[in-house]
This record gives C-alpha cells, sequence and structure tokens, in this order.
C-alpha cells in the first residue's frame, strides 16, 4: 500500500516533469522565445545588432479560441449562479480556459470559505498536479505546490482528508517536507478538478494549441528578420565612388587618446569622404565617377511570409483576416463567418471538452454549499454562449422568429442572446415588455 509521503513524492515529481516543456510554451506565447534557423555565420556577422523580431502568432491562437468559450450560466440549479459570480468565476473561468489552451492543462480547486460558502480557485499547471486513476479516469490525489519569500507551501488533496505542508527553505521539490496541518475532508472526493485540452483519452498530460505552430511560427520570424536585415543593410540604394582619395583619422580609445601600435605610432582608419548624410557628393578630382547600386528586392521575403502563413492558417484554423492577410475588396460578413467556420468547431468541440470539467466544479460547489454527496449530482449542463461570430441583429432577428414560432421559451431565448443567468431573472421578474403604440 502506498504511503503518504511515496504519493507525494510521486506528485511532486510529476509536478516537476513538465516544467521544462512549459517553459518553453510560455516563451512562445510572450513572443521571447530564441530566433531559430539562423546560421552561426549570420549571428557572428550580426553580433549584438540583432534586435527581437517575433510575429506573436500563438498568442493569437490561444485567445482566438479563449474568446469564444465564454459560460453564461448552468441548468438544474438557480442559485449556482450567485455562487459562481461571487467567486469572480464569469471572468477567471476565461484564465482557466487560456492556460489549459496554452500548457494543456489548468486546475480548479473547490472548497468552503470562512462563512460555509463555496471558494472557488482558478490554478496553474506550474503549481498543481494530480493523479487519475486509470480504471474510473476521476482524481484521486492532488497536491498544489508554492514558496514563500523563506519557504516552500504544499497542499496534499485526498478523498478523505486535506493536508497542509511545509518546507523551511525556498526551491524544495520532493524533500524537505513537514506536516503543518490536517483537515477532514467531508466532500470524499478530491476538490481539485483538471481542465484539459485533448482529444485523447489515453494521455499522461494535456496537448497545448500551439505546438503544432511553434516551427511553422520559428519559420515566419526568420522570414521577417531576413527581410528587416536586408531592409536594413541593402533596402536603400548604396551609392558609389570612384577616383577619389580615401582620408584617414586616427582610431580613439574610450578615454579620446589615439589608440598606439606595437611601433607607439597611431593606429589609422579610413573615412568616407562623403559622409552618409551629406546630399550632395562633390570632388575636385576630374576623373571622380558617381552611381548608386539597385535597391534589394524584397518581394521574395513576401511570398516566404505567405506560405508560410498559409501553413499557420491551416494547422491553427486561424482565418486570413485574422493573421493579416486582406484581399483589395473587403470580405462580406457572410464571407467572414464561412472564414471562421473551422475556428468555430474547433471552439465548440473545446466546449464539451472543458463542459464536463465546469459542471463537475458546479457539483463540488453545490455540495460545500448545501452539504451533499457531489456524486449524487447529476442534473447540471453548463450553457455557453455562441461560439459563432454574428451580429446582434442577426441573432436577435433569429431568436425572436423561433420565440414568436413558440418554438422557444423566454428564458431559453434570452440564454441564446448570451445573457447571464442573474440577468434572465431580473428580466422575466420585470414581466412582459408593453408593446409601444
Amino acid at each position: 500500500m502506498t504511503t503518504q509521503a511515496e504519493l507525494l513524492t510521486g506528485l511532486l515529481q510529476r509536478l516537476d516533469e513538465p516544467q521544462a516543456r512549459y517553459s518553453d510554451l510560455n516563451r512562445y506565447y510572450t513572443g521571447t522565445q530564441p530566433l531559430a534557423f539562423l546560421s552561426p555565420e549570420a549571428k557572428t556577422a550580426l553580433g549584438n545588432r540583432f534586435g527581437l523580431m517575433a510575429s506573436n502568432i500563438p498568442r493569437l491562437a490561444v485567445t482566438a479560441l479563449s474568446e469564444r468559450l465564454r459560460i453564461t450560466g448552468f441548468a438544474g440549479d438557480a442559485g449556482l449562479w450567485a455562487d459562481w459570480v461571487r467567486n469572480d468565476l464569469d471572468q477567471t473561468s476565461c484564465v482557466a480556459h487560456r492556460e489549459a489552451l496554452l500548457l494543456g492543462d489548468s486546475f480548479v480547486i473547490v472548497w468552503a470559505d470562512a462563512f460555509g460558502r463555496p471558494k472557488v480557485t482558478v490554478e496553474s499547471a506550474n503549481q498543481v498536479a494530480a493523479q487519475i486513476d486509470p480504471g474510473t479516469r476521476q482524481i484521486v490525489a492532488a497536491v498544489k505546490r508554492w514558496e514563500t519569500p523563506t519557504t516552500t507551501e504544499a497542499v496534499l488533496y485526498l478523498p478523505d482528508r486535506i493536508v497542509r505542508l511545509r518546507a523551511n527553505q525556498t526551491g524544495a521539490t520532493t524533500q524537505g517536507f513537514n506536516t503543518v496541518e490536517e483537515i477532514a475532508n467531508p466532500l470524499g472526493v478530491v476538490p481539485v478538478v483538471n481542465l484539459r485540452n485533448t482529444d485523447r483519452i489515453v494521455a499522461d498530460y494535456g496537448c497545448s494549441e500551439i505546438d503544432d505552430l511553434k516551427p511553422l511560427v520559428d519559420a515566419l520570424n526568420k522570414s521577417l528578420a531576413d527581410m528587416m536585415v536586408t531592409s536594413e543593410y541593402v533596402g536603400r540604394p548604396r551609392r558609389w565612388a570612384t577616383g577619389i582619395e580615401l582620408t584617414e583619422e586616427p582610431v580613439i580609445d574610450e578615454d579620446g587618446n589615439p589608440v598606439l601600435d606595437e611601433e607607439s605610432q597611431p593606429v589609422m582608419r579610413e573615412v568616407n569622404p562623403i559622409p552618409e548624410g551629406h546630399r550632395a557628393m562633390i570632388s575636385e578630382n576630374q576623373e571622380a565617377k558617381f552611381g548608386q547600386l539597385n535597391a534589394a528586392d524584397l518581394t521574395g521575403y513576401e511570398a516566404s511570409v505567405r506560405v508560410v502563413l498559409g501553413q499557420i492558417m491551416a494547422v491553427s484554423t486561424l482565418p486570413a483576416h485574422y493573421v493579416g492577410v486582406f484581399t483589395d475588396n473587403p470580405a462580406s460578413a457572410d464571407a467572414l463567418r464561412a472564414a471562421e467556420a473551422s475556428l468555430t468547431a474547433r471552439a465548440e468541440a473545446r466546449q464539451h471538452t472543458f463542459g464536463r470539467a465546469w459542471e463537475q466544479v458546479a457539483r463540488l460547489m453545490i455540495a460545500v454549499r448545501d452539504g451533499r454527496d457531489p456524486n449524487l449530482i447529476d442534473d447540471i449542463r453548463v450553457q455557453w454562449a455562441d461560439a459563432a461570430t454574428r451580429s446582434v441583429a442577426q441573432e436577435a432577428d433569429a431568436v425572436v422568429k423561433l420565440f414568436q414560432a413558440g418554438l422557444l421559451p423566454q428564458s431559453y431565448a434570452l440564454s441564446k442572446l448570451g445573457y447571464p443567468d442573474d440577468e434572465i431573472a431580473k428580466i422575466t421578474a420585470a414581466g412582459p415588455v408593453r408593446e409601444v403604440a
């Protein structure tokens, strides 16, 4: 039988295992990843003069999906939405979605506050790990670990108890933890819910939405960097001149003194007699000739960027107008919705994936509030805002026609229009709207 110490060690090791991958994903999400496909010769030539060049497509891919994952209410419990809003989940649920879309996993912890009300917090996979029973696919243990300025804190969540632990040092991983407090868990289940972004049943960790985008984004950034470097060096026409004697000036050190060679003579360097800022090129030599080279053609880089963006759109389902690819003629509203069809379908799939996790969160909230067994609460269903992009007029017109035909009740019609449960209750309590003559 596994002891508590062995269970804690295993969970903390599971927490540490994907940290390098999470760090890499965070760099891509913030646009601070290193430039790939750059040859050593190019690095030597550019030195430290090369600035940061990153097109942050990964953040766009994550936010474009998370913007379409908006929870508007729950069916099955009239008072649940008030607790939902009180815990700021109408705001932080979107953070949980972004975290799961980026890292593959995010977590929600449900417990009781000082007044016995449900207390819900959204957690990152950087701090929380869970053990899942392969038979039931349920969480049987979980751990959260974080640091203070002087200690490393951890909480072990089990079906029958909650254990608070502490290591009297920062940076503790699996060793040095001592039990600080242990309390009973009346829920009978681990109060931790995992939002996992995956389309596979058997997977140790969720998958990130930007896993497939990383090499394509590297290629895009390389093409953009090459275009910027080319524009800097040969994008402007370069002037040339022959028959002009170059001038020399001594090399000066940081203190303003001339640099001397081995023979104590000043080190000289050649200087362009016609500085770049001079508009007129003048020479008294009759043999002098002037001209300019052709500027570099950057259309090849544009073609490269378009090819890579095409692959990015295919992999991420981002439409062309999301990534800045426009045509001369503006697209109609119907054409824009058609272009977003794949992105909408992906968002609806994520609604089904995350919906079951949020329903489990709702059951735990009801169990904390009413003292019920969460395993016996089965009639809770999450309600999502429409993932498709529609104008307010179009959506209202369609819903009103269905309502007038008697196919939709008033509460469901208001829900389809995006009203949350608390506003639907206020509208219903206000009574029917009088017709204006």
